[in-house]
């Protein structure tokens, strides 16, 4: 198997052809670095990730989580490079170096961590739930509250979950019945269970910091009687130090299809002593707190899934370069030809150029979120940092689950590409399948997404959030229309944005009417349709880069860009269009369909 996990090439190219992130170091605030540090940080994340990580992704696979007597385990190849990303700091790359971090731009740390992911982003899990409930701290936790918990959050020596889900409250949060009982010191007694909790109990870390959403007694009904609270596994003293167990017990580990190496817990607050938390925030802001974390992990859900779909992708091509199946179309009729490798059967090739171009244009959109966050940070007026958060807000939702439904398409092609043995366990294309499936399930599933896209961002501040992307997206397609070679290709992604942000201002006309049910019951074929039509804006955008530099000694890899965008905009685009005038916003029969005609 090639000990290739990612395409250090293309990340380059986005990188510093695309988005141009070495202009950052123009900015005071990077004033510290240079391009030199900035590749060494990610070559760096490549050795690590190619050397000690890439080794336990399918061992952990195999040895799986073991749970005795409230105790889970996770596959011991894990510890050592787990240690290792501790020690590296590796979680903490764009915080404050006050609190362990490295101070480094988001599309750096995007493009280290894009390797780290793909090596096995199970082991990555342990670190991005660590540094999410960090990053709650920072925001809104108290300063005695960011000395005990934040330096250990952020860079991993202590683990982190997240506690909303109960068995009678998934995705409707506010049904949940977990409660907060304010004690004489100001702490708070938790009482109550949670279920589908990720690493929700482990032993990589000497203690695990649960964010728990409760509601403290007399506290309204819903969401906006929910509060948040830091509870430790271990409860840490005012000094620091740890004291005694705090009464949060593993009740069970879920059996699940893929994933292996991360445990999915159920736990069990107050249920033989007690438990306590510190109130996060002020009371019944819990959920707000908590949208902090969700959405970047709804962000880090779409990395994952993509490592996924490049890992199967480079693994297919490797295998179809290689597989010798057949004679060449050309000479299919001739018995005595040579056999010859797979890629060079046409759907084979059309496979390929299919996952291709997802893969690389959606790692182009994750890598454009992270410059967002980057040009957002160092903006210089408030409407240039409004604009920028505006296309993190409305792109957030589209990531996670856009991303993990065509990362998850792509695994599946790669086991196609495979044939039988794709179907077997000697080649590891079949735990890519397996495990890139979660991610369209956990962080809020992707009717949930959806319906986030639709309601708050399509029609949200009164509709700021979709004319600022549209206007990305046309500035793209003018550049475009200037190279003879891809005005054509301008013009057909032109066509369908322009029905796409019709049909979303009709869509969302018709969510303020009568048709409310209606318009909901589009929200996810439009939020795909918003997907297909933002890669199809990355991939020109690399296209329009790569039209230039056609006379250069890398003109294959400049011509692989535009054939790339060629292939899903002639191919994937019109398809778009067609779901685009599928969409009905009024009278849908979905809609309308009573229970008793199932």
């Amino acid at each position: 198997m090639p000990i290739k996990i990612s395409d250090q090439r293309d990340i380059d190219f986005v990188l510093y052809e695309q988005f141009k992130v070495d202009e950052f170091l123009k900015l005071p605030k990077y004033q510290a670095f240079n391009k030199k540090m900035f590749d060494m940080v990610i070559k760096e994340a490549k050795n690590l990730a190619v050397k000690e990580i890439f080794p336990t992704y399918t061992q952990c696979d195999k040895e799986g989580v073991t749970f005795e007597n409230g105790t889970v385990r996770v596959p011991e190849c894990l510890r050592k490079p787990h240690q290792l990303l501790v020690e590296g700091e590796w979680s903490a790359l764009t915080e404050n170096p006050e609190y362990g971090g490295q101070g480094l731009p988001f599309s750096i740390a995007q493009a280290a961590l894009e390797y780290v992911t793909c090596a096995n982003y199970v082991l990555t899990t342990y670190l991005i739930l660590s540094h999410g409930a960090g990053k709650m701290i920072d925001l809104f936790g108290t300063a005695k509250q960011k000395e005990l918990f934040l330096e250990k959050l952020y860079t991993g020596v202590w683990g982190g979950t997240m506690l909303l889900t109960e068995p009678g409250a998934g995705s409707d949060v506010g049904a949940l019945t977990t409660s907060a009982k304010k004690l004489d010191d100001g702490t708070y007694e938790i009482t109550g269970s949670k279920i589908f909790i990720t690493n929700g109990e482990q032993n990589l870390t000497e203690n695990i910091i649960h964010p728990v959403l409760a509601r403290i007694e007399g506290a309204p009904a819903g969401t906006k009687g929910i509060s948040l609270f830091i509870v430790p596994k271990i409860w840490v003293n005012k000094d620091g130090t740890l004291g005694e167990l705090n009464d949060v017990v593993c009740t069970g580990v879920e059996e699940k299809m893929g994933i292996h190496g991360s445990p999915t817990c159920s736990l069990s607050l107050g249920s033989k002593g007690k438990c306590r938390g510190f109130l996060l925030g002020t009371p019944n802001r819990g959920m707000q707190i908590m949208f902090h974390m969700m959405n970047e992990v709804r962000l880090e859900v779409g990395t994952q899934a993509f490592a996924s779909a490049n890992l199967a992708y480079l693994h297919a091509l490797d295998y179809a370069k290689q597989r010798l199946q057949g004679r060449s179309i050309e000479k299919i009729a001739d018995h005595g030809a040579s056999q010859v490798p797979i890629i060079r059967h046409p759907d084979v090739k059309r496979m390929l150029l299919k996952m291709k171009s997802y893969v690389e244009g959606i790692r182009s959109l994750l890598y454009y979120v992270a410059y967002c966050f980057d040009k957002k940070e160092n903006a210089i007026d408030k409407k240039e940092a409004r604009d920028y958060s505006n296309i993190v807000e409305i792109l957030t939702p589209v990531v996670k689950a856009y991303s993990s439904e065509k990362g998850f398409d792509v695994c599946v092609e790669a086991m196609q590409i495979f044939g039988g043995y794709g179907y077997t366990k000697e080649y590891p294309v079949e735990q890519m399948v397996r495990d890139c499936k979660i991610a369209s399930i956990y962080e809020g599933s992707n009717g949930i997404q959806a319906m986030d896209f639709l309601g708050r961002k399509i029609i949200g501040d009164n509709g700021a959030m979709l004319d600022v992307l549209v206007r990305e997206i046309q500035s793209t397609i003018l550049t475009a229309k200037d190279h003879e070679n891809l005005n054509g290709l301008a013009l057909k992604l032109e066509v369908a944005l322009i029905l796409f942000e019709d049909t979303c201002k009709n869509t969302g006309h018709a969510l303020l009417s009568k048709h409310m049910t209606s318009a909901f019951a589009c929200a996810h074929p439009l939020m795909e349709a918003a997907g297909d039509i933002i890669i199809a804006w990355m991939l020109l955008w690399r296209a329009n880069i790569s039209i230039t530099k056609l006379d250069t000694r890398e003109k294959n890899f400049y011509h692989g860009k535009i054939k790339t965008a060629q292939f899903f905009i002639t191919t994937i685009i019109p398809a778009t269009i067609g779901k685009l005038t599928a969409i009905t916003y009024e009278n849908n029969p979905a809609a309308s369909m009573e229970e008793s005609l199932f």
